[in-house]
């Protein structure tokens, strides 16, 4: 397989007790949607994009957030930072993950069932520009396991979910990460971007 120097990256608003949803299920975001609004979490979304050339979704992702964020690219009252994430989702190649789409409804974009480490690794093997797992936690956790990612963008929310499901689990291989980036906001929200250390 050609080695063609593509990055894997992968980002994901967690609280501190890492998780990314609460006690309540997958729709239980209270602990971290009043942070995602903020200058800081803003900027983070303007960062997580600027080198990236795929994202990678999972399906309820990919239909939440293409339904949300076509909206917010043709919407010129809308912050010009998110207006610059949408427009790149929007018009960015997509591969969404899904055991039951067959047709993507979305442009631009290609439906994957096979493992998510088998179609990354051949992604990562032609084209040029970061890949980015798109807030898709179990997309991730698979990635992760496989020693994967090498960049992480996270955004730290200051509360305790004290339930829910967490990105860190038992069983990941040990590795070590650099700070390349941080930024902590107003309200105790910290942005965080962590490259791998090879």
């Amino acid at each position: 397989m050609t080695k063609t120097g593509r990055r894997v990256t992968a980002n994901l608003a967690l609280t501190l007790d890492g998780r990314y949803n609460g006690p309540g299920g997958a729709a239980d975001l209270g602990a971290i949607v009043p942070y995602a609004i903020t200058a800081v979490a803003r900027n983070h979304m303007a960062r997580i994009w600027e080198t990236a050339t795929t994202a990678v979704l999972g399906r309820l992702n990919a239909e939440g957030f293409l339904g949300y964020w076509s909206a917010i690219a043709k919407d010129e009252a809308a912050d010009p930072r998110d207006r610059g994430y949408a427009n790149w989702l929007v018009g960015t190649d997509k591969v969404v993950f899904s055991r039951t789409v067959t047709e993507a409804p979305w442009e631009r974009t290609r439906i994957a069932n096979g493992p998510v480490v088998d179609v990354v690794s051949k992604l990562k093997a032609s084209g040029e520009g970061d890949i980015l797992v798109n807030s898709s936690a179990s997309l991730i956790k698979s990635l992760l396991s496989a020693d994967m990612i090498d960049r992480l963008y996270l955004l730290i929310c200051p509360e305790i979910a004290g339930g829910g499901e967490r990105l860190f689990e038992d069983g990941l291989p040990g590795t070590s990460w650099l700070v390349a980036h941080q930024e902590t906001g107003s309200r105790g929200e910290i942005a965080l971007v962590y490259d791998r250390v090879r």
